[in-house]
């Protein structure tokens, strides 16, 4: 028996050379680049099922320098764009406005982020890497092309060095834009336009959101394409990457810059799960840090004592991970001697205990003054940032923010940070910060701060919680997705919420991408109706959020002060975290979506594994008051399979037409689990 999603081997990446053309393909995807007399993108392809994602031409990339519009690669307006004649290729001829191509060679793959790997995986991924050259008589450029054993995926970075006597300004930047076949056909305008079948990924991201709508990823109308059905020429068909603001920085003689980092992943199918899975095992591959799924305990205080109590509970219950978390009084801002001293001595008490220590500390969702907050340029006050109101990161307080959050980390060892209230992307108009030099460059310094910190946090295996999509920059986790003010509602209503909530959050994230939350004492309301303190007194809650959380493979914010408070509540969170790690390699594997939950049946998914023992684990739940049996529908391959439920005996089940037949029998507020081979 073999799941879905079975993972080729055999795909190895390869880079071919002809007279006329570059092929980067791997038996997967391929990409053409012509080369005779211009350099431009023909074809880009699934090659296992033949689509064809290119429908016209354009340059490798757009830059605009002093205001003025340069191009690498590019090529004459072509007869029609709505689909691209090879035989074209001889009438076109190379944009006047390019720069000369002047070469090419391979290179070895980049680690654009450091990481240590702590398994078998290869950071970065195995692949093949190219560099197309280009010049003129004060710029070089050179674009970066990638592509990766067994992945649909293709890379993309372009480089530019100032090789003239005085600064440039590099206004604006796209690095990648390609004239893609629409999604959808319509006449009228849509409400929504289905996009064409690619993921777009960059290293730019931020301001929450879901991982495959990166800020630097534009999907554009092109009324350059005449022939389109959309009668106002409004069909999104353009795919263009860029920062959304700038990046607006000078360059002085002989500096240079290197743009967002782009992936595209080329899917084979738009139904929805095996897109998903796509886009899941692009993070596993290129996000390997995100992997890591440490049991976590936040303590919500400083108080030396009771945080050695908390400590000492979590080592005794197999928990990984202790934060001082939001509420607890912690400021790592504060670098003065005894504040150092106290926590590293904290810290070291932990690793004696082997849990690793951090710290919570909050950044752009918060006002510091007029003179270090983001300033609106439409009003040149503060005020009117994402936030409402938010520090510029390039002001003089933030410099100093992120020194201080250096220093704490070094002098005290802490192994997490939980980064709340990061970057949102808000641009800033100020004039008198000292990291930017205005509205144009302010967006790019920004990101360009947090990222190399969080680059700097990653050296240093510094376990990074980041409530955004900032995971190709090195984070490890982001939110799941959930409503705060839900977790003081009655307990009974936070376990749909919270099935509900992985159920969506994992369409576009591994289980061990997103936080969840479990209000051990009370968080924002709610009273003793929404809290599990006093533990013992809600044993029943206290698993069913357990089993809720590690039956999806997500780790939560168990927040509060203790892990038990009986030898009960011990005992069964015991049970608990040794069922978790006894399956935790098929738990934290890949999900398939079955039934979301809804309050009134059973709800379930699969986990999928082909690697793993066992390679399958359905996860079922009653919410209801009533038992309840039904005989589901399970996706698996192959003519049969073996299954058990919980620890009893095993049976073989025959597979039919891609399915098995599973009868669940679930007593109330129950949940039970089948591993399967």
């Amino acid at each position: 028996m073999l799941l879905a999603a079975a993972v080729v081997m055999s795909n190895l990446a390869r880079i071919e050379r002809t007279p006329t053309e570059l092929v980067l393909t791997n038996g997967i995807v391929e990409r053409r680049i012509h080369l005779d007399r211009f350099v431009t993108t023909t074809s880009l392809r699934r090659l296992d099922t033949g689509n064809e994602y290119i429908r016209s031409v354009e340059p490798e990339a757009v830059v605009q320098i002093d205001g003025k519009e340069v191009l690498l690669g590019g090529t004459t307006a072509p007869p029609n764009r709505a689909f691209l004649d090879p035989t074209w290729l001889k009438s076109l001829k190379a944009d006047e406005r390019s720069l000369r191509f002047v070469g090419l060679e391979e290179v070895p793959l980049l680690r654009p982020v450091p990481h240590t790997t702590t398994d078998n995986s290869p950071w970065p991924p195995k692949g093949k890497a190219v560099m197309l050259y280009f010049k003129s008589e004060v710029l070089t450029a050179a674009v970066r092309y990638e592509v990766y054993d067994n992945l649909p995926v293709l890379a993309k970075q372009v480089e530019i060095v100032n090789r003239g006597p005085a600064s440039v300004r590099l206004d604006k930047i796209s690095s990648e834009r390609l004239s893609v076949v629409e999604g959808e056909s319509n006449v009228e305008a849509a409400r929504s336009w289905r996009l064409p079948n690619i993921t777009a990924l960059t290293d730019m991201a931020f301001g929450g959101g879901t991982v495959d709508a990166g800020s630097a990823v534009h999907w554009d109308v092109d009324p350059r394409y005449q022939t389109q059905v959309s009668y106002e020429l409004k069909t999104p068909a353009l795919l263009d990457i860029h920062p959304p603001v700038g990046p607006g920085l000078d360059l002085a003689p002989n500096e240079n810059f290197k743009s967002v980092r782009s992936y595209l992943v080329l899917h084979a199918s738009d139904e929805r799960e095996q897109k998903s899975l796509d886009v899941r095992h692009f993070f596993r591959n290129f996000a390997p840090w995100t992997n890591q799924n440490p049991l976590i305990l936040h303590i919500v205080s400083t108080d030396e004592v009771k945080v050695k109590a908390a400590i000492d509970q979590a080592a005794e219950c197999g928990f990984e991970i202790a934060i001082l978390s939001f509420g607890s009084g912690l400021n790592m801002e504060d670098t003065s001697p005894g504040n150092l001293k106290k926590f590293k001595g904290l810290r070291e008490y932990a690793d004696s205990k082997g849990i690793r220590l951090g710290g919570y500390s909050l950044l752009a969702s918060r006002r510091i003054d007029d003179e270090n907050d983001v300033i609106n340029v439409k009003t040149g006050k503060t005020g009117g940032a994402i936030f409402g109101n938010s520090p510029c990161l390039c002001s003089k307080w933030g410099l100093q923010y992120f020194e201080n959050l250096k220093t704490f980390i070094r002098e005290t060892g802490f192994h997490i940070l939980e980064h709340d209230g990061n970057y949102p992307g808000d641009p800033c108009a100020s004039t008198t910060h000292p990291g930017h030099r205005g509205y144009e460059d302010s967006q790019w310094k920004q990101w360009k701060m947090i990222t190399d910190f969080y680059s700097w946090c990653r050296s240093r295996n510094v376990y990074l919680n980041v409530p955004d999509i900032y995971f190709l920059a090195g984070s490890n986790k982001g939110a799941m997705g959930y409503r705060e003010t839900n977790w003081s509602l009655p307990r009974e209503q936070q376990h749909i919420h919270t099935r509900q909530n992985i159920f969506d959050g994992t369409w576009d994230k591994n289980p061990s991408m997103g936080w969840m939350f479990v209000p051990l004492v009370e968080y924002q309301g709610g009273g003793a109706a929404a809290t599990i303190e006093p533990l013992k007194d809600h044993l029943l809650d206290y698993e069913l959020h357990l089993a809720n959380n590690l039956g999806f493979g997500a780790q939560a914010c168990y927040r509060g002060m203790r892990l038990y408070d009986s030898p009960e509540t011990k005992a069964m969170v015991l049970r608990m975290v040794g069922w978790y790690k006894k399956y935790r390699e098929i738990l934290e594997s890949d999900i398939v979506h079955l039934r979301r939950a809804d309050g009134r049946r059973l709800d379930f998914i699969l986990h999928i594994n082909p690697a793993a023992s066992p390679s399958a684990m359905l996860m079922a739940y009653n919410p209801t008051d009533e038992r309840l049996t039904e005989t589901v529908n399970v996706p698996l391959k192959g003519t049969s399979a073996k299954i058990r439920e919980r620890e009893g005996k095993s049976s073989v089940i025959k597979v039919k037409n891609g399915f098995a037949q599973v009868k669940l029998d679930i007593p109330a507020k129950g949940w039970t689990y089948f591993p399967i081979n």
